[in-house]
This record gives structure tokens, sequence and C-alpha cells, in this order.
């Protein structure tokens, strides 16, 4: 071969390896960017029924171990007390003074509509392909709220809140129709929680190619709406503590608790097998306190006052933990103050994206890495009972908590760096604390005319009309 004529191949050859190195390695770095995101959220989970936030009795060695590798924070809040008004601040970025749906009624025009955005809208801009089990509670069938016109390219679930209490219920929701369980029927032979496991899994095989966002909204451990239910709770059986001298009810949640980890533990180790670890973000959260008739043995929420439905800490402050190797550091414990609005601005952030103009969440990607929070909350904000004549409203502000049970009751305040229990109102020491949180109180609410304070509903849920 002519000299020359090789010299100028060998250059062609080494040219476009250059130009094509940098744009393989472009496509990584991309990728990295983007990270897979699973949100796995639980339902009426308490602070302390977690081995990783002190409990002992019931055991979780998978979410235990996840925090092993990740952070666990030790000051973080749902949405709201109650489940529907804390998926709603969730999914919008909202806080519950702003969010669509404030409270637990379905019956009011609680649903979200076209011009709400959600992180998944968000997530599927930014070429995420999303998936969600579980219960929704944003917007039944027929309506623009249904979780596949707010962003999932999958649902499999409860879109009612009222139908999310039947475990072995007839259908579940399956994107624009049904999966039929005929065999619940009469029999019990599909237990929902499975159902919903294996189709997150079926998912996350399907998605692994590209970016995607699974917001696995599991329906354990809340109570059963079925009579006959022992104690109210359904679970297939008491495994692994069968043997324990503990009460019917105590097993029951207990196994419930045991299920939750074991398909924390599925998801992971999926994750693992097939080499996504470094490239997704897990975290495991619930969406409000523990329930007020847990065993008390196992003392559900821990060292704080409360339960689910309550404005003190035991009914929004939630286990929160995250795993990302190589991006979040092993082992650590952040006492860093986040909420679930700041899902949205986070997700956005770890996306590339831009999220909605005019919402109350941070991004706390700082503080998933184990830093501190470089411009935090001036507050946080919850309200409750709109539609129970028993209008309530909670501020968080630095270490200050100041509460209102009820329209033009005075504010109670306490110190949560002395006080995580809430047991000592100093109102009549800090004025001017009590001033301040009066304000936030009344500025951050805003009317809406969907929830008419103090006016009830009495009529049937929208699910039984439509079956």
């Amino acid at each position: 071969m002519d000299t020359n004529l090789y010299i100028k191949i060998k250059l062609l050859l080494v040219l476009l390896i250059s130009a094509i190195v940098p744009q393989i390695q472009a496509q990584k770095n991309q990728a990295k960017s983007k990270p897979n995101i699973i949100f796995i959220m639980v339902d009426d989970l308490g602070y302390g029924d977690l081995g990783a936030y002190g409990q002992n009795k019931i055991k979780t060695p998978n979410i235990d171990n996840l925090a092993s590798e990740g952070i666990r924070f030790t000051q973080a809040y749902a949405g709201g007390p109650v489940c529907t008004p804390s998926r709603s601040v969730l999914m919008t970025g909202l806080h519950n003074g702003h969010t669509p749906a404030r409270d637990n009624i379905p019956h009011y025009h609680t649903y979200l509509e076209d011009e709400d955005k959600t992180i998944a809208e968000v997530l599927k801009e930014a070429g995420y392909r999303t998936g969600g089990v579980g219960k929704w509670s944003l917007g039944d069938a027929g309506t623009e709220g249904r979780a596949t016109n707010q962003g999932f390219d999958m649902w499999l679930g409860y879109l009612n809140q009222d139908h999310a209490h039947y475990y072995y219920t007839e259908y579940l929701d399956y994107n624009e129709g049904r999966l039929e369980l005929p065999g619940n029927t009469v029999l019990r032979e599909h237990y929902s929680h499975n159902i919903l496991t294996s189709k997150a899994l079926q998912f996350i095989r399907q998605s692994k190619a590209q970016s995607f966002f699974l917001y696995a909204a599991y329906t354990l451990p809340h109570f059963s709406a079925k009579s006959e239910d022992i104690h109210g709770l359904t679970v297939p059986s008491t495994e692994p503590y069968n043997d324990k001298n503990w009460p019917e009810s105590a097993k029951k949640y207990a196994a419930m608790v045991h299920l939750i980890d074991r398909d924390v533990g599925r998801i992971t180790q999926l994750i693992d097998k097939l080499g996504l670890s470094e490239n997704t973000l897990i975290i495991f959260t619930s969406d409000n306190g523990g329930h007020s008739t847990i065993w008390k043995e196992f003392n559900t929420n821990g060292p704080l006052r409360g339960y689910k439905r309550y404005l003190t800490e035991g009914g929004i402050r939630v286990p929160f933990i995250a795993r990302w190797p190589g991006e979040i550091p092993s082992g650590e414990v952040s006492r860093e103050i986040v909420a679930f609005q700041d899902m949205m601005p986070t997700f956005a952030e770890l996306a590339g994206v831009q999220s909605p103009q005019n919402i109350d969440g941070i991004s706390i990607r700082e503080a998933l890495m184990g830093n501190e929070i470089e411009k935090p909350h001036e507050y946080l904000y919850w309200d409750y009972g709109h539609t129970r004549n028993r209008y309530e409203q909670a501020v968080r502000m630095g270490e200050w908590k100041g509460i209102r049970l009820g329209q033009g009751n005075e504010i109670q305040l306490y110190n949560l760096e002395e006080d995580l229990g809430e047991e000592n109102n100093i109102a009549e020491k800090h004025p001017e604390i009590v001033r301040k949180i009066d304000g936030i109180m009344e500025a951050a609410f805003e009317p809406n005319e969907r929830y008419p304070i103090g006016e009830e509903y009495t009529g049937d849920p929208i699910w039984r009309k439509q079956n």
C-alpha cells in the first residue's frame, strides 16, 4: 500500500474514533444525568415501624439494608395527615394549602384536572417511561384525574380512595380499563399486593433500556374495609409471626409490614441484578403517620405524638430512606427538613428539566447526597378537616412547630429540638413566634371552592355508583 495513502487512512480512522468516542461518552453521561427513579410509598406505616427507626419487634431487614446502603432522614414530612392530600402534594409539588386535593373526601371535586401538572408528566417530557402501581386517589375512571391522563404510561391498582381498602377486590384499574379478578368473587384467590409487585417488577424489566419512573404506591399496611376481616386487617397469613404470643391483630399488622419489606427487597435485588444500581435512585417512605389502633407494644410512631389524621408529628413525620450507589453515601443519617412537595423539583433537576413554576417544593438533591440544603424552606404548612367541621392548621418553621386545632382557637407552640414529643406548649413564652406563625397560617391557605369549610357531604361514594 502506498505510504501516503496508509497515513491518510490512519489519520481518517483516528479522526473517526476521536469523533465517536466523545459521542459515546456523552451518551453515557447523559444516561447518568437521567437516573431511573423508583418511589416506593406505603400506606399508614408509622415513623417507628422500621428497624432503621428503632423498631425491635417487627423485622424489616431489606428496608434496613436500603438505609445502610444509602441515607436515612429523620425530619422528613408527608404532604398531609391522610392519604389523598399527601398524594396530591407529592404529585404536584404544592403544599397542603395550595394543592388541588386537600382531604380524604372523594365525593368532593378532589381530583386532578388537565391543567394540574404531575411528576409523571414532567418526567415523561424528559423522555422517561412512567409507570405506577397501587393507590392513586386523585382521579376515578372517566375523569381528567385518572393516572393515565396525568402522565403515566402504565397504571395498575386502585384509582379510587375507598376501593383501595379491599385487598381481595373483584378488579383492579388497569390503564384505561380493568384487570378482572373473578377468583375473588367467592374465594380469596388473588391478594392485590402480590399482583401489584409482580407488575412493578415487570415494568422495571420492560423499561431497563431507557430512563424510567416507577411509583409504587402500595396499600399495605392500611386497614381493610371488609367487615369480616378480623380487626380490619387483611393478609394471606401471619407468617413469619405465627408463633408469637401477640394479639391476632398485631400478628396481622406485622405480617403486612413483612410483605412490604419482602417486596422492597425484590425490587432492589432486581435493580442490582439488571446492573442498574448506579443509575437508579430508590426512595422508600409512607404517606402519613401510623394508625392509633396499632398494638401499643409496636410503638408505631416511635417518640412522636399523635397518629394518622393528626397534625402533630406522629401524623405527618414519616420514614424516608434513599439509595443511589455511587451518588448517595452509604450509612448516612440526615437531619435536613424535607417534604413531599420537594420531590417534584428534585426529580425534575435529576432529569435535567424545569419543574413547573410557582410550586412550593425545593430541590433536595444536596440533602440526598448527605449535604446541607443551601436554601431550605422558610416554613412547611399543613391543614386538615375542611369538610369535617374540624379545620386545623400546622406550621414547621425551623425548630418551631405551631398548631391550631380549629378555627378561632389559639395556636399551640412547641420547640421540636427540645420537645420532640410536643408535650410542652410554650406559646405564652414566645408571642412573637406565635404571631409570625399566625401570619403564615393566614397567608399559606388559599380558599378553594372545591372545599367549602364545614360543609360535610353525606352522599354515596362515586366509585360505588359506577359499579
